[in-house]
């Protein structure tokens, strides 16, 4: 009677071990397919996208940030075929909506441009030396911003309040950046020829227009 209680006890361990291992297994296999498939191209990731500006920045909502912020327009095709690292780069201009083709836009201008993005407070104390900047240097350099995050309307906001009008494009994945190989810090300043080569790079906050003109030189 005691052995065969036992060998029952025994059995129904081994059963619930084996059905326990099954089960593991299963669900391994299952987590290791799942790494398979987003692993796939096209497959669904966790990563965020990055985009040119949130779902909520319609051109309705950004009609008010737009107009309080009261930028100028963005520049027009310049002489020449532009920045070649920048050719095929579409991003949008702040002002009004339009697609801006940069390469085009900064052809054969000397150009300053700034990157930053709303949540910066480098950037934010910095602004305004760049618009005193351009006032001192006139037409014979352009400067340009460049918004970095897709808070559209939060850069309008951020503009209006800082009293800033400046060319702006809204460039929410960062491509300008990219193709210029700018490291991932804001605030940035490129500083580019007239003949679109790269004089500097220069990824570090300015506090007045003097700074950026010393540091700029006659680079632009």
């Amino acid at each position: 009677m005691f052995a065969s209680t036992w060998d029952e006890t025994v059995s129904g361990k081994t059963r619930w071990t084996i059905a326990i291992l099954v089960m593991a297994a299963a669900l391994t296999a299952a987590l290791v397919g799942q790494l398979g498939d987003d692993s796939a191209p096209g497959a669904r990731t966790t990563t965020p996208v990055d985009r040119e500006h949130r779902d909520a920045d319609t051109p309705q909502a950004l009609a008010g940030p737009r107009q309080r912020a009261g930028l100028p327009p963005c520049p027009g095709a310049g002489d020449g075929p532009g920045p070649a690292a920048l050719r095929g780069v579409v991003v949008e201009c702040a002002a009004d909506g339009s697609a801006v083709h940069v390469a085009r836009a900064l052809a054969g201008r000397r150009v300053v441009i700034n990157l930053w993005a709303y949540w910066c407070t480098p950037c934010i104390a910095e602004l305004p030396a760049m618009a005193q900047y351009q006032q001192r240097v006139g037409p014979a350099v352009m400067v340009v911003t460049v918004h970095q995050d897709e808070n559209e309307a939060a850069a309008l906001l951020r503009l209006a309040e800082l009293g800033v009008q400046l060319p702006t494009l809204q460039d929410g994945r960062r491509r300008v950046a990219a193709a210029l190989r700018v490291a991932n810090v804001m605030p940035a300043t490129v500083v580019l020829r007239a003949d679109g080569s790269v004089a500097q790079i220069l990824p570090r906050a300015f506090s007045s227009a003097d700074e950026i003109a010393a540091a700029v030189g006659g680079e632009a």
